[in-house]
């Protein structure tokens, strides 16, 4: 069983270089792949061996998908924040120095949430029950905090409430399988992709030999205000990892672009990680991956927590090696490969899958979610308000 689960490992670290380098495919639309075939797969491996390519794909992808953010100002709904910081070390020609800050974020943020482990069982276990008829009301002032920070407050408000709607109808659904798919890769997938074609021409040439110098300070005060918030966003359903760095940026006031950088790559992994703490003890999932986890799996138990931090200790040690490699070779490659064409291959790719996985209805929430989701870059306000297809549907659930 032990070289199954390491072979499982394996084959996931490399199904999150897949995830994490092409900009609009999500872990979360492996994992549903995953999860329909598993009856197949179960012929041939077993329940844990699933979870830990799940496992070791979704940590892969927390350190590799700031690659795209930065050199194509594409990222997912979990690296959106970063693109403009990213983006001014891209043009001084210092795009690798970005990605180096994400992974120390990365790498960070693994090592701080297994450490933390241990210790977030009972808070979680005795803190969760004291709060659970409070949370509607929480988020509500988390929409009202995320609005009222923001200089248009009527279009963040407008962009709240329609993607909010959208949610509701889409997840209410009868049998309309994976709706998560269409609505976030228009949200932020294609929308992000449309609006990168007028804004990247082309991507000028990076420095080759780049080295990060941060304060030590600097880095662990990234750190912890990234666990605080990835702690919130894992415990409190609906909240993502972009709000997760509101919230952060808040507590953390001053933090420079470096820092930020940092920030940004930690609270992916953080929220990943310690989801796996609400699992074991609340049995919630609070991201797709560990929904599927918790599909294919009864009764999550120590032992079972135990194999999945090796799986995520394991990843996240070979995707530093990764991430460094392939962020060399991403920006030769970009450089000289049209921009254009690797955004209308990406927009194609993500419209045929699905037209496939969902049929034409959810081709047309695709097309109405990216004009939804258009909307913010337009008119200069965040994109996290969008997250409102999820945290309106929440909210409506712990208040009526």
């Amino acid at each position: 069983m032990f070289w199954e689960i390491l072979i499982a490992i394996i084959i996931g670290v490399y199904a999150g270089i897949f995830t994490g380098l092409i900009p609009g495919i999500h872990i979360n639309l492996i994992s549903v792949l995953l999860l329909s075939f598993s009856p197949i797969l179960l012929q041939y491996t077993n329940i844990v061996s699933l979870c830990c390519f799940i496992i070791a794909m979704s940590v892969t992808h927390s350190f590799l998908d700031s690659i795209p953010s930065i050199f194509l100002g594409a990222p997912d709904s979990d690296m959106a924040l970063s693109v403009l910081p990213g983006h001014r070390y891209l043009l001084k020609g210092l795009g690798l120095t970005a990605v180096k800050l994400t992974i120390i974020g990365s790498f960070g943020a693994l090592l701080l949430s297994i450490l933390f482990f241990p210790l977030l069982i009972p808070l979680v276990k005795f803190g969760y029950p004291l709060i659970e008829s409070y949370i509607g009301y929480i988020l509500i002032l988390v929409v009202v905090f995320m609005i009222m920070r923001d200089r248009k407050r009527i279009w963040a408000f407008f962009v709240f409430l329609t993607a909010g709607v959208l949610g509701l109808i889409v997840l209410n659904m009868p049998n309309f399988e994976n709706p998560l798919f269409p609505l976030f890769s228009g949200l932020f997938g294609i929308s992000t992709l449309i609006i990168s074609l007028s804004d990247n021409e082309g991507i000028p040439k990076q420095m080759k030999k780049q080295y990060v110098r941060v304060k030590t300070s600097r880095i662990f005060k990234a750190l912890f205000s990234g666990g605080f918030s990835g702690f919130i966003t894992a415990v409190m359903p609906g909240l993502g990892a972009s709000t997760a760095a509101v919230i952060s940026m808040q507590i953390t006031k001053n933090l420079k672009e470096d820092g930020f950088m940092i920030l940004m790559g930690s609270i992916n992994t953080f929220n990943f990680i310690l989801s796996m703490v609400t699992l074991y003890v609340l049995d919630k999932a609070r991201n797709g991956s560990i929904i599927v986890i918790q599909k294919l799996v009864d009764a999550i138990t120590i032992n079972h927590i135990i194999i999945f931090l090796c799986a995520v200790l394991i990843a996240g040690s070979l995707s530093v090696f990764l991430a460094l490699i392939l962020s060399k070779a991403f920006s030769k490659i970009v450089s000289v490969v049209s921009y254009r064409k690797i955004v209308f291959s990406v927009i194609f790719l993500i419209s045929f899958l699905v037209l496939v996985l969902t049929g034409p209805f959810g081709l047309l929430i695709l097309i109405i979610s990216t004009c939804v989701g258009i909307i913010p870059p337009t008119v200069n306000i965040s994109r996290t308000h969008a997250m409102g297809c999820l945290l309106l549907p929440v909210i409506l659930y712990f208040i009526l």
